[in-house]
């Protein structure tokens, strides 16, 4: 086992590392074998009244810190996660399954969300209202107080850099739930951050199932919510935001169409369009689900987009593959029923669909064609390394079959006529879409979806909404 790895991890509550109340742990599997890589620590609901607490009495004196010194630590903690790349790299590889190259971006993505909201802190001002003779009235922006914050699993660190960062910024004090099976890199922020200067009580993070992200939504003492997951759950935390009326911001599911017309320079249509559903094995809420393909040139894409999955290598991501494992077996199983789903509806498995031969949850980059709009595995998420390949006559059609789900999360248009790639991109009914590339937002860009893809907007300064109320003062200056 690598040093970066220890055998036990436990919660960071209040500046320190803490034993779960009732002594229990859960173990996380390395999804490239499915044995133990290590055990965390499983929290309870005490566990988050203690979190909860020590945020609250931390947030006071986080707020009122000068925005100079706090742009300065949220920015040095960027600084020591770039420090740490190597480390962080390998234990994400570990902990979730995806190959080195990619869990090093997604390193090198989580320090320039610090970097970023680092730089952003001494520039979150009010304004003045006119009101007429008499009067000043000004606003002034200021944090909401606790944040609440429930991450996924199949980009651990890089969403909790998304979420933590700009709620630190803003002046929160921040309670992590990390996923029960991609803990690691959660907890080893929280220690960086400690480093970095956070106040004892600014940042804390637990580990655990169900339990402590249920009792983390629905803690009357927490302020704001943040939550990244599936459509059910962000149902379940909204429900339960809804009894003590705290704001939320969601990103859930997505179904995104990739649209080819007969103007795409084909070659770069399937390179971005692989990347899209191949990258970190298809589990990713903005991959690019369905290909939807002018008739024209449909076979050549598919022969084409055939040929880019066969050449994925598979293996345990610290190896670096062109593909990891799924992340855990329950999900495997899911997917390969998914796929199970496809072939009884009567769509054309065309490669793939097999798990691999070896230990791990590993399932081969997988091509459907002859699929139905209407059928199940081009309607439902299915998180893995599944492409359908849907053709259409006419850009009308395109749209319908692209706007045709219960999403709205990403989208894209390959197009080389600009005026084409524009029109189609605005019919779109997406939260963000990308022309001629997938994956192409950064940190600058805000993220989120529409209809069940979600509410609200993670990255660019617009994700400081999330975090931040206005506040009127008006004074009576007619004496």
């Amino acid at each position: 086992m690598s040093d970066a790895i220890a055998e036990a991890y436990q919660l960071f509550i209040d500046g320190e590392f803490v034993q779960a109340a009732a002594g229990e742990t859960r173990e996380t599997i390395d999804p490239a074998t499915g044995e133990t890589l290590a055990t965390a620590a499983e929290a309870g609901a005490a566990d988050v009244d203690r979190a909860v607490e020590a945020a609250s009495e931390a947030q006071a004196e986080w707020e009122a810190m000068s925005p100079g010194k706090r742009g300065r630590i949220v920015s040095q903690l960027g600084e020591l996660i770039a420090e740490h790349s190597d480390e962080l790299a390998e234990l994400e590889s570990r902990d979730q399954g995806k190959p080195l190259t990619q869990a090093h971006h997604d390193v090198s993505g989580a320090a320039r969300f610090f970097e970023y909201y680092g730089g952003a802190v001494d520039k979150l001002e009010g304004r003045t209202a006119p009101t007429g003779d008499g009067k000043l009235a000004f606003t002034e922006r200021t944090p909401y107080g606790v944040s609440g914050q429930i991450v996924p699993w199949n980009f651990p660190f890089n969403l909790t850099a998304r979420g933590v960062a700009p709620a630190l910024a803003a002046g929160n004090s921040v309670v992590v739930k990390a996923a029960p099976t991609t803990p690691l890199t959660a907890i080893r922020l929280a220690e960086l951050g400690k480093e970095a200067g956070l106040p004892d009580g600014v940042l804390n993070v637990l580990t655990g199932g169900g339990e402590p992200g249920a009792a983390l939504s629905e803690h009357e003492d927490v302020d704001v919510l943040t939550f990244t997951g599936s459509v059910p759950t962000g149902q379940a935390v909204m429900e339960s935001a809804a009894k003590t009326i705290t704001p939320v911001t969601l990103e859930l599911g997505g179904k995104n169409a990739s649209i080819v017309t007969p103007e795409a320079d084909l070659g770069s249509a399937v390179f971005w369009t692989s990347l899209g559903i191949f990258t970190n094995a298809g589990q990713i809420c903005s991959a690019a689900d369905r290909a939807v393909v002018h008739e024209s040139i449909y076979d050549d894409f598919v022969d084409a987009i055939v040929d880019r999955a066969e050449s994925y290598d598979l293996g345990p991501g610290v190896e670096d593959p062109g593909m990891g494992p799924l992340n855990y077996e329950e999900h495997y199983e899911s997917v390969l029923e998914y796929i199970d789903v496809g072939v009884k509806e009567g769509a054309t498995l065309v490669t793939g669909g097999e798990p691999a031969d070896r230990d791990g949850f590993f399932v081969e980059p997988t091509v459907f064609t002859d699929v139905e709009p209407d059928m199940r595995i081009a309607q439902e998420e299915i998180f893995g390394p599944v492409l359908t390949v849907i053709p259409y006559s006419d850009p009308e059609e395109a749209i319908r079959i692209a706007n045709g789900v219960e999403y709205g999360l990403t989208g894209g248009v390959f197009s080389q006529d600009i005026d084409e790639a524009l029109s189609l991109a605005r019919d779109v009914d997406a939260g963000t879409v990308f022309i001629n590339e997938w994956f192409g937002d950064g940190v600058e860009t805000p993220f989120g979806g529409t209809k069940k893809s979600g509410i609200g907007r993670e990255k660019g300064m617009e994700a400081l909404d999330s975090y931040l109320q206005t506040q009127s003062i008006t004074v009576n200056i007619d004496n």
